[in-house]
């Protein structure tokens, strides 16, 4: 192991304890590494022992129609700030959980956050302040919410959307917070409560960090969705997204379509948005070095079924690292000063490994077999020491 790498690589998944409709709906369990200055001190997974782990009989909706939002599958990612460690699902409070893997329990600044917390919420690298949202299938559907550098929340107010969409991510500029408000809307039933309306319309909010209760702009983009944003900057007059695209996702009657890697520009003085696609690979789980989120970060990776690929943003073109045959990666976290951290599942033991890059040539340049199969999850953190 690079010896300077010394913390831990939190990463959140779900991992059913019984049969589940969807891959979406199993209980949270992180799977952490402890690395000391070039070695892996341990390999430990643990349950994150929501209420409703407890006691199955705990819902998130009660028959009263009443929401407990300390309800949780806690299966979606792990992050840290202002020394809480929190592991996250958009439908409910957040859980705290420590280092060693254990839960605190559920966490609702002091009182503050009456609403469910988004799984992928953002830190500003120059304030501190942590950024999010929630939303709920009633009205207000999505509130955003900002967290000071200490961990105080600060701010919680309505964004208004025409009806329940299911908003999975945002992003953060310099200036602005940008919402998506997407046709994939809240629709109750077997399976998953979600599905493609085409009534809904594709838009783009931006709001102004310095006027966060003024109003938000909406623009709007050809019909998609998207799960997960790689990153957004100033641009001058525009606002320059890069995202992981979907033409269409749970639409009734039509397959899936592939997701891939764009670029949106947003003309703030036009209320016009320019949509280019940057490649036809398939991909997902899109990540930057989290020290640059909102700013111009020249890199980001994505993950594909059998390789991680690394983007030039500014100059274009990409460098991809293959794991070879029966080895799939999962998301790649980025840990300074540049390398990169996953777990890939290795076939021909089935076992897993984690694995080290170096994010300048995408070099494998360690791995460690950990003692059990990691399953396919979902999304984590470097936390340094």
């Amino acid at each position: 192991m690079p010896p300077e790498l010394t913390g831990w690589y939190l990463r959140n998944g779900p991992n059913p304890r019984d049969e589940s409709q969807h891959w979406f709906t199993g209980d949270g369990m992180i799977h952490g590494v402890r690395l000391e200055h070039g070695r892996a001190a341990w390999y430990r997974n643990r349950w994150v022992r929501t209420r409703s782990f407890e006691d199955p009989s705990v819902r998130v909706r009660n028959e009263d129609g009443t929401r407990d939002l300390t309800a949780s599958l806690a299966n979606t990612h792990v992050v840290n700030h202002a020394g809480r460690t929190l592991a996250l699902v958009e439908s409910s409070l957040p859980y705290e959980v420590t280092h060693e893997l254990e839960t605190v329990g559920p966490y609702d600044f002091d009182g503050k956050l009456r609403t469910s917390m988004t799984a992928h919420p953002k830190i500003c690298p120059e304030t501190g302040e942590l950024h999010f949202f929630g939303y709920d299938v009633r009205e207000p559907y999505v509130t955003y919410h900002r967290a000071s550098a200490a961990g105080d929340l600060e701010v919680s107010r309505p964004v208004t959307v025409p009806g329940p969409t299911m908003v999975h991510d945002f992003t953060l500029t310099r200036r602005h917070v940008v919402f998506l408000d997407l046709p994939v809307v809240f629709a109750p039933g077997p399976g998953m409560p979600f599905h493609w309306d085409a009534s809904n319309g594709a838009r783009i909010g931006v709001l102004s960090r310095e006027d966060p209760f003024g109003d938000v702009r909406w623009l709007s983009i050809d019909p998609c969705y998207v799960f997960h944003t790689l990153n957004g900057h100033e641009a001058g007059d525009a606002i320059v997204l890069h995202v992981v695209r979907y033409e269409h996702l749970w639409w009734d009657g039509h397959e899936d379509s592939p997701s891939t890697l764009w670029r949106w520009t947003i003309d703030l003085r036009t209320g016009t948005v320019r949509e280019e696609q940057l490649d036809d690979r398939g991909c997902e789980f899109p990540r930057i070095d989290d020290r640059l989120a909102g700013l111009d970060a020249r890199y980001g990776q994505v993950t594909t079924h059998d390789a991680l690929i690394r983007y030039d943003l500014h100059a274009g073109g990409s460098r991809a690292h293959e794991f070879g045959p029966g080895r799939t990666p999962g998301e790649a976290v980025f840990a300074p000063p540049n390398w990169l951290i996953t777990y890939a599942y290795d076939r021909s033991r089935d076992g897993s490994d984690l694995v080290v890059l170096d994010a300048t040539d995408m070099r494998e340049v360690a791995s460690v077999k950990l003692p059990a199969r990691v399953p396919e999850g979902f999304h984590g953190s470097w936390i340094a020491d």
